[in-house]
């Protein structure tokens, strides 16, 4: 008897440990490059985590999967966002977020700018302003093994053609909206091509158009008669395969109407304010895409 509630015990330990692994979100790439670097229990450290605390925090908040905000002042300001895929539930955005906050810091435990991708969200910082500006620095490539064996060159016209349609969707979203849109298209008489490009909400129409242009033009770099691929930029992405990656009901409902600004909390007591919530000295400025 105490041998079969051992094991029953071991058996449920063993469930949640994979549940609590399955929850986890799907890392796919980081970048931190090392010039430069800050010290431990400095200035800008102590910004940057009170600004990872912010961006964890307002992960729980129904903002179209984006927030951006910055903390501390020059010469140590930090400037961080997160951006959720836009098919994804709100409590797969936050747990992707929150997440990222902590893995961030064992990958890039010194770096003043640092930027993590997962399949379900990315997040960012720097130590100068990324707002509403076109990176395309940092490219990851991903593409599947496999190549496609009917009509390849046709295929290539197929993924460049529709993925050039919906990024002109996505950057033309407006203000407050998701830039995001996903489409299928026949293949073959059984197979369909799944796409979906993302811009982050704080760009222009120019800006998410010139962003996405220069991730297709990656395709030949990439994706080449692949069966699958995607590009990534810090500032937008798109992916395609032969199989529907993404929630469709989910994307259809992808741009919903801007939410009004919610006030700031009401300060901790015994902190002093002043300004745009500056808290104990340390200035923290929230930007908000409506």
């Amino acid at each position: 008897m105490d041998s079969l509630k051992l094991s029953t015990i071991l058996l449920s330990l063993l469930s949640l440990a994979i549940i609590t692994q399955a929850q986890d979100p799907t890392y796919l790439s980081h970048y931190c490059p090392n010039t430069t670097t800050f010290t431990t229990n400095s200035t800008y450290q102590a910004n940057l985590n009170l600004l990872l605390s912010s961006l964890s925090s307002n992960s729980t908040r129904n903002i179209n999967g984006f927030y951006n905000v910055s903390a501390g002042k020059d010469p140590d300001e930090v400037y961080g966002m997160f951006l959720c895929r836009g098919d994804v539930s709100n409590s797969v955005c936050r747990n992707c977020v929150n997440f990222a906050t902590k893995d961030v810091l064992e990958k890039c435990p010194i770096e003043k700018v640092a930027m993590i991708w997962y399949d379900e969200c990315e997040l960012r910082y720097s130590n100068r302003n990324i707002f509403s500006t076109v990176d395309q620095d940092f490219t990851i490539f991903k593409s599947s093994p496999n190549n496609v064996t009917v009509q390849p060159e046709s295929f290539n016209q197929l993924v460049e053609t529709t993925i050039y349609d919906i990024a002109a969707r996505a950057a033309s979203a407006p203000s407050g909206a998701k830039k995001f849109a996903v489409q299928q298209a026949n293949y073959t008489g059984v197979q369909k091509l799944y796409t979906l490009v993302q811009c982050t909400p704080d760009l222009s129409t120019a800006g998410c158009s010139r962003c996405l242009e220069g991730a297709i033009s990656k395709l030949g770099n990439c994706c080449d008669r692949k069966q699958g691929g995607r590009v990534i930029f810090a500032s937008c992405n798109f992916r395609y395969e032969l199989y529907e990656f993404y929630n469709a009901t989910a994307a259809a409902e992808a741009v919903p109407p801007p939410s009004p600004a919610t006030p700031s909390p009401p300060p901790a007591s015994g902190s002093k304010t002043s300004g745009k919530g500056k808290v104990d000295n340390i200035l923290f400025n929230c930007h908000v895409v409506l």
